[in-house]
């Protein structure tokens, strides 16, 4: 029982540190070349579409402008008026479950949660939209989001471990609704691949890394998919595949030529 209470503990402490961490690594620039159609050089899980079956990429519509969630006027002003602050917050949950947002928006809005000390809010909102509407694939994807932003705000290891297995399933649960939701699969697979190496959870980061740049090829480009490449390299390096790591960063490199992580990996592998 002790042991077991300590591998949660653990899940929960790195789990946090996954993506807290690469929240604050994320860049916010776009690439300004789009990826080319040409295949993924390294194996898959599930069996891949033909060229020919593939649709062309078609530029992304405008995204409306990220509602401004807090200034020091509107969090003074929300202090005395309830209404104002379910107002923002409401906002900034519409934020980080809508499809017409940046991966970068969503990113500004969980830093803002986080620093407004409103994340059990938010967390609270997501779980009543998600018991009004079960077929929605965001809501437990953004809940799953939403419990590891909490594990990086509490000391209590044993409720980080519980809040990431929770997060873990409400991953499942999104990617069970649409199997094509970018953000859960992403963060599951990240999160997985800071769990102890006992839980042998390798392989499976592989295939969930491996089926997301699969999905990503088949849609217009967007720049946070250039993460998949490098997080996938960085396993195949963690289970001594160097060569294959090599590949994925130079297929992820060919597809995001500006992006500087690729370029660092590359220039580390050499």
């Amino acid at each position: 029982m002790k042991k077991s209470i300590i591998t949660v503990s653990t899940i929960g402490a790195l789990a946090a540190l996954a993506l807290i961490g690469y929240a604050r690594r994320t860049p916010a620039r776009v690439s300004s070349e789009s990826p080319s159609a040409a295949p993924v050089t390294q194996a898959a899980q599930e069996p891949k579409a033909p060229d020919s079956a593939r649709p062309e990429p078609e530029p992304a519509p405008p995204l409306a402008q990220a509602p401004v969630l807090s200034t020091p006027a509107s969090v003074s002003a929300a202090a005395t008026n309830p209404r104002l602050e379910q107002s923002l917050l409401n906002q900034a949950v519409d934020t980080l479950v809508s499809s017409q947002t940046t991966y970068a928006q969503k990113q500004e809005a969980w830093k803002q949660l986080r620093q407004g000390g409103k994340l059990d809010q938010a967390i609270a909102e997501l779980q009543q939209r998600m018991a009004n509407d079960p077929r929605a694939a965001e809501y437990p994807a953004t809940l799953g989001q939403a419990y590891l932003q909490k594990c990086g705000t509490i000391q209590d290891v044993r409720e980080q471990g519980i809040l990431a297995l929770q997060a873990d399933k409400l991953f499942d649960s999104a990617l069970s609704l649409d199997a094509s939701n970018w953000e859960a699969r992403f963060t599951k697979a990240v999160a997985l691949s800071y769990w102890p190496a006992n839980m042998n959870k390798g392989d499976e980061v592989i295939q969930q890394f491996q089926a997301l740049i699969q999905q990503q090829e088949t849609v217009s480009p967007q720049p946070q998919f250039a993460d998949s490449y490098v997080w996938l390299g960085d396993q195949y390096q963690k289970s001594g595949r160097n060569d294959d790591a090599r590949s994925v960063w130079q297929r992820g490199a060919s597809l995001f030529p500006n992006n500087e992580k690729l370029q660092n990996k590359l220039a580390s592998a050499q």
